[in-house]
């Protein structure tokens, strides 16, 4: 057991300054075999310390139903193992570039923007987590033995709003729960957000990329008696995060990153390196942003892949940041520093395989999709209870009458569409989409999430395949609904009557689940037995099956060519998503995940696949020789994580 305490000027661990050398790693984007080796990393970089968000959505999908809680537990016994303290950020938001911050959309979809606030609605829900997930975390804390030697507050609420009430009320369940151990708040160092999120009597620390001098004396100006106790960057950004559809992300200098490093340590402060390891948002739980200096511009949905650009890679291979990072690190370590851990096999020979069955997107839906409603207006995401899918919109044009602009309002965030079976385009909101159809009919008004479907004569049968790309992490927007969350008007009219069935993407992954999809077998690359030599019916967009043959089990990249857009699966485990819009271009597969012979694949195409197949490499030689777009850099945008 060890007194952890929270000094004058110094953190004091059984009475003796310390300083907290910290990492970021977060358990859910790194496969549970691979938790040893990425935090001995860790430790031979210079840490002593890891930290961790806790995605409340991730373990508690639909109310009251918990999933692996314990994943928690485990992965703070793997640090105290692997000889690292720890810190645990449990919410109840997480921002992390993480679907809806972390916060379940069955929550935000009841609450709306009574979430993160006083509401007594929100508190019971909050509460409820918050003392479910502390059982993994109060057994564990320094002063009974275990690794947890501080937890934090909410998350960057001054970036949010500011319920002064909220935060305490939030103070105080941690405590009636059973932590101990101290609490803390973490904000951008700017007022607002230094006023809005630090509560009397919690310490109080900051998150930035550079300016560590400027940054601390903010810090300081924003607690009481100026100096009184320890420095801390909660968050030191050494990189950045990528989005689909957008530009090459910056790379951060790993020279330029190491200084501004040394500056923290220079200024006496302890820090948490954001992040250490970033990982893979597996099972299509990426995020998305909002554009503009408000965050209420168009969508910009998160990559895949976290790789953040990180000293620790996205296939937890030590880059020249680790290097640098540990040069300085190595001087305010405790003793040598412990040699790099062996690193994990890769994959043996490069291989790949072509789909042999094949199911449309439609009967897919039918088999695996929640119950269809209907209703007048079109239903949201979160009113068919789907977080992470997609959602089969119906409805009919009355006629006869003339052809009439057809137009989707609220889209959230990406439709493909048909009229009386013709597909006539993929509308989408987010940035850098074309907001028409392919029949060249553009959006032409003001409103950003109203798109154009086309001039449509009645009576027609109208279908809107909408997927979400992502739920808004951090901003205003956040807990925004997704669907069609306005109506569909043609001219000016609404079009009542809407026919909705929705598809989690975790309906894939239930037991039995594949066997009650009516596949068809494929001839050749695509199944000359249905719509035509080398076609499938409508544009291929369903659920591809197949296996792919392993020759020395290992860490791989995996390349869906052909395919447009929508998830891979490897033995159930899902990689997340692909888009041929870039710049991510392969998916990272944990070596874990594959096993030696036969592997079971498949893929869940939502847009239009030619040729499909999937080739599988090694991270050191990718399928396509390009990791491009999947490391970031630091853009300097206060409380962005």
């Amino acid at each position: 057991m060890a007194e952890f305490t929270v000094g004058e000027a110094d953190f004091l661990l059984d009475g003796r300054p310390v300083r907290l050398l910290s990492g970021a790693l977060h358990y859910f984007r790194v496969h549970e075999a691979q938790w040893p080796h990425r935090l001995r990393t860790l430790r031979a970089m210079g840490l002593n310390c890891v930290e961790t968000y806790v995605p409340w959505n991730l373990h508690e999908p639909r109310e009251g139903r918990y999933r692996d809680v314990a994943a928690l537990g485990r992965f703070l016994d793997a640090a105290r193992e692997a000889g690292l303290w720890a810190l645990v950020r449990p919410g109840p938001y997480i921002c992390a570039e993480w679907e809806n911050g972390g916060l379940p959309s069955w929550l935000t979809g009841r609450l709306g923007p009574r979430a993160r606030t006083r509401d007594p609605g929100y508190l019971d829900l909050a509460d409820s987590w918050l003392r479910r997930v502390l059982r993994e975390v109060v057994p564990r804390q320094a002063d009974r033995g275990g690794p947890v030697l501080m937890v934090q507050v909410e998350n960057e609420y001054g970036s949010y709003g500011s319920d002064l009430p909220y935060l305490e009320h939030l103070a105080g369940t941690l405590r009636d729960a059973g932590v101990t151990v101290p609490l803390f708040t973490s904000d951008g160092p700017e007022d607002h957000m230094l006023t809005g999120g630090s509560v009397p009597g919690v310490l109080a620390t900051a998150n930035f990329g550079s300016g560590a001098r400027d940054a601390f004396a903010a810090l300081r100006r924003h607690r009481p008696h100026g100096a009184h106790g320890p420095l801390m960057c909660m968050e030191f950004w050494c990189g950045w995060f990528g989005h689909w559809g957008g530009a090459e992300p910056v790379v951060r200098s790993p020279a330029e990153a190491a200084e501004a490093l040394r500056e923290i340590l220079e200024c006496g402060a302890s820090v948490n390196v954001y992040m250490a390891h970033g990982g893979t948002s597996f099972g299509g739980w990426a995020g998305a942003n909002r554009a503009g200096e408000l965050h209420d511009g168009a969508l910009q949905p998160t990559l895949t892949s976290y790789d953040y650009d990180a000293p620790v890679d996205e296939y937890g291979r030590p880059t020249e940041k680790f290097r640098r990072f540990r040069d300085v690190l190595a001087p305010y370590a405790e003793g040598p520093l412990p040699p790099l851990p062996p690193p994990p096999p890769a994959l043996g020979a490069p291989t790949g395989a072509r789909p042999v069955r094949w199911a449309p997107l439609g009967a897919v839906v039918d088999a695996l999709g929640g119950e269809e409603t209907e209703t007048a207006l079109p239903p949201s995401f979160e009113d068919l209870d789907v977080d992470r899918g997609l959602v089969r919109y119906r409805l009919d044009v009355p006629g006869p009458r003339r052809p009439y602009p057809l137009r989707v309002t609220g889209l959230r965030d990406l439709a493909v569409a048909y009229v009386d079976g013709r597909r006539v385009g993929v509308l989408g909101t987010h940035a850098g989409a074309d907001a028409g159809g392919e029949d060249g009919n553009g959006n032409g008004g003001g409103d950003a999430e109203s798109v154009a479907v086309g001039k449509v004569a009645g009576p027609a049968a109208v279908e809107l395949w909408v997927e979400s790309l992502g739920r808004v992490n951090y901003g205003p927007r956040l807990g925004e609904p997704k669907g069609i969350t306005g109506g569909v008007l043609h001219e000016r009219q609404y079009v009542h009557g809407v026919r909705a069935r929705g598809l989690r993407l975790d309906a894939l992954e239930e037991p039995g689940a594949l066997d009650r999809v009516p596949f068809v077998p494929l001839a050749g690359p695509l199944d000359t037995a249905h719509g035509g030599e080398g076609e499938l019916p409508d544009a291929g967009r369903g659920l591809f099956r197949g296996s792919v043959e392993v020759r020395g089990a290992g860490d791989a990249v995996c390349a869906p060519e052909g395919f447009t857009r929508g998830h891979v699966w490897v033995n159930g485990f899902c990689l997340g998503r692909y888009w041929a819009t870039g710049p991510q271009r392969t998916l990272y597969v944990p070596g874990p995940v594959l096993r030696e012979g036969a592997n079971e694949v498949w893929v869940l195409e939502l847009e239009r696949a030619s040729a499909p197949y999937l080739r599988f490499g090694t991270p050191e030689d990718p399928p396509e020789a390009d990791r491009t777009g999947t490391r970031g850099g630091n853009r300097g945008r206060p409380g962005a994580v």
